[in-house]
């Protein structure tokens, strides 16, 4: 199917892929916990290879099996703690395992061997993080609930949809034309109204969040989303690659498609767990 798929126009791509993963995603987190858990712990993992492959580009060697260890560890671990399967005190075994990487450095003898312990941190830190605080939006009353988390989902593609459309139309003021030519304010003006819109009609049908916080939120990925997006855009212009990877036909890679979400979360957490 892959192979069928590769010969069809970028635009036709990007639509059936979009189509399949919009079902997908939907599917998966509104079955079960359990659904809910597998696809992102999957996409947990191969956001950090992702993130491993690019620095290759630049001769940077993370320790690939590691930060894959580690990354999922910490994936799993705060799952399971949110189900009150595990102890908070678990997460403290997650340091000490950090500081293995630099152990393990000594024994792989490869050349820059701090610069690739930074970037085997910051492929956990960067991808996992984000992804493993996803639960706590899960489980905010203490049972699963998918509604927070396709909420999300949701708010961040009205924004790009409504930064996408505005953009195309009204574009006229660059955002931060050194990082993303493509990017003006008018579209950012029009994601960001798009997603308030959202919020508040999410309000009306999602009730685990009242009001105020599902247009916090959209505010939130408003700003932060297309922060993400851009600092997205700066590691692959850093690294003079135009897709983080291929997985996704007409889409690019996992980091390309979940820029906005990996930087938007962890300050959708602290706003929902501070008001």
């Amino acid at each position: 199917m892959s192979n069928k798929i590769s010969t069809l126009s970028n635009l036709q791509q990007r639509v059936i892929v979009g189509v399949l993963g919009v079902t997908v995603f939907i599917g998966a987190i509104c079955f079960s916990e359990w659904t809910y858990f597998l696809l992102f712990l999957g996409l947990t993992l191969l956001g950090i290879a992702e993130f491993y492959r690019l620095m290759e580009v630049q001769g940077i060697l993370p320790n690939k099996q590691a930060g894959l260890v580690v990354g999922a560890l910490f994936f799993i671990a705060v799952f399971l703690i949110e189900k009150e399967m595990l102890a908070m005190e678990v997460l403290f075994l997650i340091v000490p395992l950090c500081f293995l990487v630099f152990i393990l450095e000594l024994y792989r003898k490869k050349p820059l061997p701090f610069t690739n312990i930074a970037f085997t941190l910051m492929g956990v830190a960067y991808v996992a993080g984000p992804f493993g605080l996803l639960h706590l939006l899960g489980y905010l009353k203490g049972e699963y609930s998918w509604q927070p988390i396709l909420g999300v989902m949701l708010l961040i593609w009205a924004a790009d949809t409504g930064a996408y459309i505005f953009g195309k139309n009204f574009g006229k003021h660059k955002l931060l034309e050194r990082v993303s030519p493509g990017k003006t304010w008018e579209g950012w003006a029009g994601g960001t109204a798009l997603a308030v819109v959202v919020g508040y009609v999410l309000a009306l049908f999602f009730t685990d969040l009242a009001l105020y916080q599902w247009i916090g939120v959209a505010v939130l990925i408003a700003v932060f989303g297309v922060l993400g997006d851009l600092v997205e855009s700066l590691l692959k212009r850093s690294l003079g690659v135009k897709d983080s990877g291929t997985l996704l036909p007409g889409h690019g890679g996992i980091l390309d498609r979940f820029d906005s979400l990996l930087m938007a979360v962890p300050f959708i957490v602290a706003f929902l767990k501070v008001f």
